[in-house]
């Protein structure tokens, strides 16, 4: 999968409901901080940086049982209200840093031949554990997807 660690960091984003908020520099960091558990953990500012230097000093997150990560999503099967299988959850997308942006979901083909790539907006997708399995849905049929805006990857390395 691209970008494992991105993606770690954008599921935890993805599956948090803690808000965001741009806050003044911090004091000096203390010597030793705990670490925040998984999903109350907070972002300490804007997202990602950008660049060679972080933004903050280094920081921990426990992650908890409940908590997701981009190893649990990626291949995560896709479901429509029907629960008909519609798609597989491929890649997780983080704009400029800051944010979980889009939802890669591989669509149509067959074990990976002609298969295509749409980006799903994050608010759009639900996730729930279904008995020990881990599914995606959302409201839109296989067709849709099959039609939507296609992602090419290729692209994305110019």
């Amino acid at each position: 999968m691209k970008n494992k660690v991105f993606a770690l960091a954008a599921v935890a984003a993805l599956t948090s409901s803690v808000a965001f908020a741009q806050t003044a520099a911090p004091a000096a960091p203390a010597a030793t901080a705990p670490a925040a558990a998984g999903s109350d953990a907070m972002m300490s500012g804007p997202g990602f940086t950008m660049g060679t230097k972080p933004a903050g000093p280094l920081k921990f997150v426990n992650v908890q049982k409940t908590d997701l990560t981009a190893d649990q999503l990626e291949g995560m099967n896709i479901y429509n209200a029907q629960n008909e299988e519609i798609g597989e959850i491929e890649d997780v997308v983080i704009g400029d840093g800051k944010a979980v942006i889009g939802i890669v979901a591989s669509v149509g083909g067959f074990l990976g031949i002609n298969e295509s790539y749409v980006v799903l907006d994050p608010t759009s997708v639900a996730i729930n554990n279904d008995n020990g399995t881990w599914k995606a849905h959302v409201d839109t049929t296989k067709e849709a997807l099959q039609n939507a805006p296609k992602l090419d990857y290729d692209k994305l390395d110019d």
